[in-house]
């Protein structure tokens, strides 16, 4: 549920901007925060605080960030308890790092730096991208070798963006089975792992597949996968609005999110029924996929495994398909016996729960 906003800006300083990106994604839950941005003499700064993004904002009125790019995020704790120590960007004098995701080699990356006299500081799985980048750039890598030579050793669900000291013209971005997203501004560039991060800065996005690796200046944008062989990918306009997006007048999302369901359904509704028939217009492949199914299975996690709770009912009475409900995370752990033809339906609140995606 972590966030990632990284901004490559034009004459202003960033630091502002970062902090409201990140408001918008606090609809995902998170524990903690922090911004880095480039100083003048191209330096890295950063500023972090446990808790809700008001104890970061306290902190940058105190003390604001100066330089035109940057990169923020929220966490939600995983290696690591939720303390400022842990919290993102995570920084060298070389490159700040902020990851959505979970290394799973990060104990053998980790032991392999320390018998290098690498020094970690926080109990988290992320730090050892920002020392394993800064590891190959002191053997005389530039930002981009040192990059996809970290990014190649590491495994697991992540999405990366990094800055690098010095280099106020450069953002790398990676992903791999976590979302990141690229916006297209005037004479600005974005990194986001949620395209509502990027709503009132850019209509323009491009969303990366898994493998994709990406340059970001505020002249051009390089996708490549792994192999540095480059690729194309589409460019997206956007209709996404500050109040589908922001609280409102709500005290929080799930109460904006409870009172939202009447046009939620509406609006879903409108877009399988015709209006003046009332006939429910289902793709065909899918409408093809349902009819020959002898069993659906629904896979998610949390208030999505609820959903399909409510679905299996209407499935079952309705449309007289058996079916059966299953938790993400424990799906894809076990072997269940999956009959011919059989239909799986996945369901995320998100669109990026990982159990879900790891299951599918």
């Amino acid at each position: 549920m972590c966030g990632i906003v990284g901004i490559l800006g034009d004459s202003k300083d960033v630091g502002n901007l970062l902090l409201e990106g990140l408001k918008r994604l606090e609809y995902r839950g998170y524990d903690s925060a922090g911004i880095a941005t480039l100083s003048g003499a191209g330096a890295i700064e950063r500023c972090r605080a446990q808790g809700k993004l008001a104890n970061l904002a306290a902190k940058l009125e105190d003390n604001p960030l100066k330089g035109h790019i940057g990169i923020g995020h929220t966490r939600w704790a995983t290696h690591g308890g939720p303390t400022e120590d842990n919290a993102h960007p995570h920084a060298t004098d070389h490159v700040a790092v902020v990851h959505n995701g979970i290394i799973e080699n990060y104990a053998s990356l980790k032991k392999e730096l320390q018998d290098h006299q690498v020094r970690f500081e926080t109990e988290t799985d992320t730090e050892v991208i920002s020392h394993l980048v800064t590891h190959y750039m002191k053997q005389g890598l530039g930002p981009r070798d040192a990059s996809n030579k970290a990014l190649s050793r590491l495994e697991g669900a992540y999405s990366i963006a990094m800055i690098f000291a010095g280099e106020d013209n450069l953002m790398i971005g990676a992903r791999q089975g976590t979302p990141l997203a690229i916006g297209y501004g005037e004479g600005e560039m974005y990194l986001a792992s949620d395209s509502y991060a990027l709503a009132p800065l850019t209509k323009k996005i491009t969303f990366l597949e898994d493998g994709d690796r990406v340059i970001v200046t505020r002249e051009n944008v390089e996708i490549y996968v792994n192999d540095n062989e480059p690729v194309e990918r589409e460019i997206r306009m956007t209709a996404q609005s500050n109040a589908k997006i922001g609280k409102g007048n709500y005290d929080h999302f799930m109460l904006k999110e409870i009172h939202e369901q009447p046009s939620v359904i509406a609006d879903t509704l409108n877009s399988y029924v015709h209006p003046s028939t009332g006939r429910v217009n289902i793709p065909d492949d899918v409408l093809e996929a349902i009819l020959k199914a002898p069993r659906l299975t629904l896979v998610a996690c949390g208030t999505a495994y609820y959903a399909c709770m409510v679905a299996k009912y209407w499935f079952e009475t309705v449309a007289r398909i058996p079916c059966e409900v299953d938790v993400a995370s424990e799906f894809r752990y076990r072997e269940a016996p999956m009959p011919e033809d059989g239909l799986a339906i996945f369901v995320s609140q998100s669109g990026e729960t990982l159990d879900t995606l790891e299951a599918l």
